[in-house]
């Protein structure tokens, strides 16, 4: 497997943090300060290095148009700095991935998972025929930074200065302060939190954390781990590839549908998407699920009623640091979908526990 690091990465692991593999993508999964990183998630502010995210550059004069057309969400007039979800459906409406486009004007980046960053590719390559539209996988150019926390509007403001506060919703602005050149995009998640991405190459990535550790001051600030974050996200309800977000779901099953445009006309799954919601053929929807007993290690579970038919499935789980038990994200039949409907997990060793059907975000 070709293994990809960085000299972000490698500067972080110089600071004494332990880099891991994840999917050949050198991440750190724990700064060994989860309790903390949580705690700044939710009460102050925490930066999240996403640079082993896809990075997609797209050249070419049809990049919007052409986007827009297979795409579900209305980008083909998005402005110059403008910044849109858009998910890439299959031709029966199912989830290829949930993705992010930022119009520089003279091109375009598309964010992607990291698990899914190849298929996307593919897909826009399969369509492209005459349209002027390159795209291009990045290796190591661009780095990403997320921000996110009730302190992060502030925090950007310390490092941005005052620009900081014309940066708009679904917006980015070149900063270019303290011999440091980047990008910061101000952006919502799809709890319709607002967080902040910077976007830069590898040395000002190095500079900007220099400056960000010297600087901090009195903010509740830490570096958030995949381990931290990954908690978090489920105890918000936000899905994932390839665990929530994958080819066997799709829109309205995810919760996506805010990024789905009902008025723009056509996009590749379409048809497929607006049928299940005319005709109330939704069969399953993503639910919260609290464990009442503990599971075991690296279990997968398919949820089951109480005659022992199958009414769902569980795609990620967690011990909560911030809530004191196990919790996950699963897929839950729409009969067995309301909150405190309690179901049976089996495991793929056929042992079974107690769970029951809560709704998202978690709540304490």
């Amino acid at each position: 497997m070709n293994t990809q690091t960085t000299p972000l990465i490698d500067y972080l692991e110089s600071m004494g943090y332990k880099v891991e593999l994840n999917n050949g993508n050198s991440i750190v999964k724990n700064y060994d300060n989860t309790e903390e990183a949580i705690n700044s998630l939710y009460e102050g502010v925490g930066l999240r290095n996403i640079s082993h995210s896809g990075i997609i550059e797209l050249k070419g004069n049809d990049v919007l148009d052409f986007i827009h057309r297979i795409a579900t969400n209305d980008v083909k007039n998005l402005p110059k700095e403008g910044v849109a979800d858009t998910i890439f459906t299959t031709e029966k409406g199912r989830i290829i991935d949930y993705t992010t486009l930022l119009n520089f004007e003279s091109h375009q980046l598309l964010i992607t998972s990291a698990e899914f960053k190849n298929k996307i590719i593919s897909w826009i390559n399969k369509y492209v025929i005459t349209d002027d539209v390159k795209p291009v996988i990045t290796e190591n150019k661009y780095n990403i930074f997320e921000l996110l926390g009730p302190q992060a509007e502030s925090f950007v403001t310390l490092i941005c200065g005052n620009i900081a506060n014309q940066i708009q919703p679904n917006t980015f602005k070149i900063i270019h302060t303290e011999g440091m050149l980047f990008f910061v995009a101000k952006v919502k998640d799809i709890r319709g939190k607002i967080k902040f991405w910077t976007i830069s190459d590898e040395e000002n990535a190095r500079r900007l954390t220099k400056y960000i550790l010297d600087n901090k001051g009195i903010f509740n600030f830490n570096f958030v781990g995949e381990d931290a974050y990954n908690s978090y996200r489920i105890e918000q309800g936000i899905p994932a590839a390839p665990y929530e977000i994958n080819d066997e779901v799709n829109p309205h099953e995810a919760g996506l549908m805010d990024i789905v445009s009902s008025t723009k006309g056509c996009y590749i799954g379409q048809e497929v998407i607006a049928r299940l919601e005319t005709y109330d053929k939704v069969q399953k929807y993503i639910s919260g699920i609290e464990f009442l007993e503990q599971p075991s290690p690296e279990a997968r579970f398919i949820l089951l009623d109480e005659n022992g038919k199958e009414a769902g499935n569980i795609t990620s789980y967690v011990f909560s640091l911030k809530l004191k038990k196990y919790i996950g994200l699963g897929y839950v039949r729409k009969s067995f979908s309301v909150p405190e409907t309690k179901l049976t997990a089996k495991d793929q060793f056929h042992r079974t526990i107690q769970v029951e059907v809560k709704s998202l975000p978690f709540k304490k």
